[in-house]
């Protein structure tokens, strides 16, 4: 592969990550001021759109300004100086924070109240409502409020990451002195309380209920005044491995360390007074340029109580999963029949139109209680807080079986669940190891060696998504379920791989990163190359969460520039500038958005008309291709190919709304026909056609 750059301007070669970050989330703002869209999803959506920020500020912003404050000037590749990137993704995000208050205040705010859900401050309580309140903040909130007060005696209070405090003014009645107080919103409570006992349609929001009773909480103080501000910190780990004896130890320690990170954001009422931003601003080490002012009510996130409301009528209409066809004429709570239907072909999985848990989890729990199961092998990065999984894998340890757990204590704002079920697992007997040094383990894989008539019997998982039964119900993925030899022997060599020492594997049917992921899907693009030269069939069609990584991006322009048709279905970050004529004039981009989190991943390669199709869990990011366990399969069955494909033809569809990214690095979202009517819904149109099946 050629090392040259195609352009000597990185900008014109190359889109800034977080600067594309922060389109994505754009997009996820764009379905929230979606008229067309059921109001309480459209709720969903701004939470989720505020969500995002948060980790967005938490981790890269975080990144950038560490740059900033140790005088970083060095340009990033896409062409940025820190605080050039750092001037363009403040005016970014305050032009996305006006356009969601006023979607919220101005579009969601109404709508809400004409369907009869409404959300009211103090002053427009009846008498009911502030007695049935009053109550529950005498016995629920006011216990566990703690008033901080802030003068020589008592030094400013520490203000953790992301809570919701109020900065209250007061004034002694005798002496006139002026005092300053912190009072935190408990995050422990529900954000917006009901205003009645009985299902009550009118909301309060706790900081509200607060500020009313602020004279019980500073008896015999006139309340001058009061606002709301909000912190974000740095939350990016630092973990240093090979320092490391107990790498569980030094992540509880880290994780600890993450509540005092330095600040990075400050969230304010619009209509506070300056006097007060400038104290805050000195408390806190803030820049005027790190603070967001907009119309409370701050932090969105809290919409999720709103959205999930039990209004049908209001949501997307409900989506019952089916069960895989392979497995709908068997008897599923037979561990024989399950396994049997396994062996008899290898079976496609495509979530959440597939039941995660008649399939996935179902294997995992017939491994558990099947006798003649004698070992199981299972890499966990993110799962849920009441996981049948890990269920499983304990009733196994319990039963005598080995077990190996493979967890990522390291995944992002998933450690302490992580840490816990580590612990959990070892308590019962579980071999439990965390990956190799320096790389986290991001592979999705099970392994389940059977004793069976004839011999030992492999079989295995391998799929994009997490075991997580929970997000399953929500995002997209694939995955396989396999009794082949040649996988179950790949499966085998890459557990010992991550428990003990085997650096050399090799593999039938798994590309393997860090080893062989980034050089072997490069020969593929330059074989496509090849074949384009020849005049035999070549394209490439990639599916992904985020494209990211230069030698890639220069790589496609390439196989562009040789005539070969490139299709990107990208749904995140995507650095690629597609359609500039002479360069990317054969690229075409596309993100599609909605109802569910597209999160699989496919590799479609021509193969000069010999399609070879991967699915896994790697994205095309340095992180994931140079330091992550990543692992991406082989589909070799011709049907599930033909499955894989007709799918991937949905996904380029002209006639699905979705989102082109232009040459100028902008997203345009085409959601109607010239002539206005609406273009057709992806997951509605996947819903219609799983339900078509039964």
């Amino acid at each position: 592969m050629s090392n040259h750059l195609i352009s000597t301007n990185p900008r014109q070669r190359l889109i800034d990550r977080e600067l594309s970050w922060l389109d994505f989330n754009e997009r996820v703002l764009q379905l929230a001021e979606d008229k067309s869209i059921p109001l309480l999803e459209r709720c969903r959506f701004l939470a989720i759109f505020s969500s995002n920020l948060d980790d967005f500020y938490m981790i890269r912003v975080a990144t950038l300004k560490r740059k900033i404050e140790n005088s970083v000037t060095k340009q990033n590749t896409a062409g940025y100086t820190p605080l050039e990137l750092m001037k363009d993704i403040s005016k970014k995000t305050n032009e996305l924070i006006s356009r969601m208050v006023s979607c919220y205040h101005d579009d969601l705010l109404p709508k809400l109240a004409d369907s009869g859900v409404e959300m009211v401050d103090w002053s427009q309580l009846t008498q009911d409502e502030k007695q049935y309140i009053s109550k529950i903040f005498d016995n629920r909130i006011f216990p566990i409020l703690t008033p901080l007060a802030v003068d020589p005696s008592h030094p400013f209070p520490y203000i953790s990451g992301l809570s919701l405090n109020l900065a209250v003014l007061l004034k002694k009645p005798d002496t006139h002195e002026e005092l300053f107080a912190r009072v935190k919103v408990p995050a422990s409570l529900p954000r917006f309380m009901e205003t009645t006992e009985f299902a009550s349609t009118r909301f309060i929001s706790l900081e509200q209920v607060i500020i009313a009773n602020l004279h019980q909480l500073f008896p015999g103080m006139e309340i001058e005044d009061y606002y709301t501000f909000r912190i974000t910190r740095n939350a990016d780990l630092e973990l240093e491995e090979e320092e490391s004896e107990d790498l569980l130890e030094s992540m509880e320690q880290e994780l600890l360390r993450r509540k005092f990170g330095p600040p990075v954001r400050l969230e304010v009422a619009s209509d506070i007074k300056a006097d007060l931003v400038d104290r805050l601003k000195s408390e806190l080490s803030i820049r005027e340029g790190d603070i967001s002012r907009y119309q409370e009510p701050l932090d969105l996130t809290g919409l999720n109580k709103i959205a999930d409301l039990d209004r049908p009528e209001l949501k997307f209409r409900p989506f019952k999963n089916q069960i895989a066809k392979p497995l709908r004429d068997i008897d599923l709570e037979s561990n024989e029949e399950f396994f049997s239907a396994i062996k008899k072909g290898e079976i496609l999985l495509h979530h959440p139109y597939d039941s995660f848990n008649s399939s996935v989890v179902r294997f995992l729990e017939a491994a558990a209680t099947d006798p003649q199961v004698l070992a199981i092998k299972q890499t966990l990065y993110r799962t849920s807080g009441d996981s049948p999984i890990v269920d499983a894998l304990i009733e196994a340890a319990e039963a005598g079986k080995q077990v190996l757990a493979v967890i990522e204590i390291r995944a992002r704002f998933d450690e302490q669940a992580n840490v816990r079920w580590a612990r959990k697992l070892e308590d019962v007997g579980v071999h439990v190891v965390y990956g190799l040094v320096g790389f986290k383990t991001h592979a999705k894989l099970s392994l389940i060696v059977r004793e069976e008539a004839d011999k030992v019997r492999r079989y295995c998982h391998v799929g994009t998504g997490n075991y997580n039964p929970k997000t399953a119900r929500m995002y997209e993925d694939l995955g396989i379920l396999s009794a082949d030899e040649k996988l179950g022997e790949d499966l085998n060599k890459l557990f010992n791989q991550l428990s003990g020492f085997a650096p050399q594997a090799s593999y039938n049917r798994l590309l393997v990163a860090p080893r062989s992921i980034r050089p072997e899907l490069l020969a593929k693009i330059d074989r496509e190359i090849e074949n384009k030269k020849q005049n035999k069939p070549a394209f490439i069609r990639l599916k992904l969460n985020s494209l990211l990584d230069e030698q890639f991006v220069e790589a496609l322009y390439l196989a562009s520039m040789a005539g070969v048709e490139v299709d990107l279905v990208v749904r995140g970050i995507c650095a690629i500038r597609p359609g500039i004529e002479g360069l990317s004039e054969n690229i075409r981009v596309k993100s599609i958005l909605g109802r569910f989190l597209e999160h699989s991943r496919i590799f479609h390669f021509a193969n000069g008309g010999d399609d070879e199709i991967y699915i896994g869990s790697a994205d095309l990011m340095d992180r994931n291709l140079n330091r992550r366990v990543e692992s991406l399969v082989q589909i070799v069955k011709a049907s599930h190919k033909q499955e894989l494909i007709r799918i991937f033809n949905q996904y380029l569809d002209p006639q699905i709304a979705s989102w082109f990214l232009k040459p100028d690095g902008t997203w345009q979202r085409v959601s109607q026909t010239s002539e206005g009517e609406p273009l057709t819904d992806l997951h509605t149109l996947m819903i219609n056609a799983y339900k078509e099946q039964v």
